[in-house]
């Protein structure tokens, strides 16, 4: 029996998934590769993309006469995505109105695991699932995986109604892989994973996700361009028609501009986003001080190796201010040691110029703004 060439290859991503699951002799080829759009892969972003990959792509070989309006459920998928990170991010500040913390600060929390999620990058509905796989297969997985059960204790309820939505959009992007060419099959498949997995883990801001809904709306747009396209690329086909070309037929200079808006919506959608991303970022950011808030800390807390330039008490917090000129992920990695076990939960304020070397001109930019 001949098998299909892209069941082959949906075989070969499951069977990636799972080795990568079982063991880390796939990371050093792996890695580099997914972090480019899976934002800091990790193991477990990893399994899943490889996986659900895998699957999408079977599963478009699979009842291929069954005869529906893929194109209909591509804008439902649309639609349905959109909802889904819009509802994430509304969920993260729902959680830190009940929370009492500032939008602008990352959330730590100690429990199960050492968890974290912030507006630019939240997991709160990851957790969800965290905690449906820890219960499911929790021997088996691997330290390395973090599945951010440790914030499921602080979720509020909305987040398991908002959740759903990750599965049905799941379903309706399967609908509307039906009939479709190579081409657009494969790109509408990992534009899919990625939306799936930004949803879930990252929300609206995180790489996946903008890769994934606005890859998804340019498949919608332009699917059909883009595999007429790489067939003029591949000698398939040497004639592209009118209306894939870069610049379209168009009446006159006003409806070029309409012309040119239509054609690359999705990316003018992509760089207003990633503009909201960073603007969110510089606006927020604490580049005096790192505000470091302790909830419920325990007597023994010593934080000596930090510096520290003031520290106050609240009523269930302890409040460190502390030197700006700490990078803020080595922040973050170097209190989990001494906070682990240590206290309920703890928030760091953000600084995104920390990641720029010292006297940076766009970190001078900013503060010169800033006074």
């Amino acid at each position: 029996m001949k098998i299909n060439k892209t069941i082959f290859v949906g075989i070969l991503f499951i069977i990636i998934a799972g080795v990568i699951f079982i063991s880390d002799i796939l990371n050093p080829i792996v890695h580099p590769i997914t972090h480019l759009f899976l934002m800091g892969s990790s193991k477990g972003k990893d399994i899943i993309f490889f996986g659900l990959m895998g699957a999408l792509l079977i599963s478009t070989q699979l009842f291929k006469d069954f005869k529906i309006d893929s194109d209909k459920y591509l804008k439902i998928t649309l639609v349905l995505g959109s909802i889904t990170l819009t509802l994430g991010i509304l969920l993260e500040v729902l959680f830190r109105y009940q929370m009492g913390i500032g939008l602008n600060t990352i959330f730590m929390c100690i429990g199960k695991s050492i968890s974290s999620t912030s507006i630019l990058h939240t997991h709160l509905l990851k957790s969800i699932f965290g905690e449906f796989v820890t219960n499911l297969i929790g021997p088996f997985i691997n330290t390395e995986i973090n599945t951010g059960v440790g914030l499921y204790q602080y979720i509020p309820s909305a987040a398991k109604l908002i959740i759903l939505l990750i599965p049905i959009t799941g379903v309706t992007l399967l609908l509307a892989l039906r009939n479709k060419r190579t081409v657009q099959t494969v790109l509408l498949s990992f534009f899919g994973c990625c939306l799936l997995i930004g949803a879930l883990d990252g929300g609206l801001f995180s790489t996946p996700a903008i890769t994934g809904i606005c890859g998804v709306f340019l498949m919608l747009r332009n699917g059909k361009c883009i595999e007429e396209i790489v067939d003029y690329i591949a000698g398939i086909d040497k004639n592209i028609c009118d209306r894939c070309k870069i610049i379209p037929p168009f009446k006159n200079f006003k409806n070029l501009i309409v012309v040119l808006i239509k054609r690359y919506l999705p990316y003018i959608v992509a760089a207003l986003i990633i503009i909201l991303r960073f603007s969110i970022a510089v606006i927020g950011a604490n580049t005096e001080y790192y505000e470091v808030d302790v909830a419920n800390p325990t007597d023994n807390l010593e934080l000596n190796n930090f510096s520290i330039e003031n520290v106050s008490h609240s009523e269930n917090k302890t409040i460190y201010i502390m030197n700006s000129n700490y990078n803020e992920m080595e922040l973050l990695n170097d209190l989990k040691v001494p906070l682990n076990n240590s206290c309920d939960y703890y928030t760091v304020s953000w600084n995104i110029f920390s990641y720029l070397e010292p006297n940076h001109p766009i970190t001078n930019m900013y503060h010169s703004l800033k006074n």
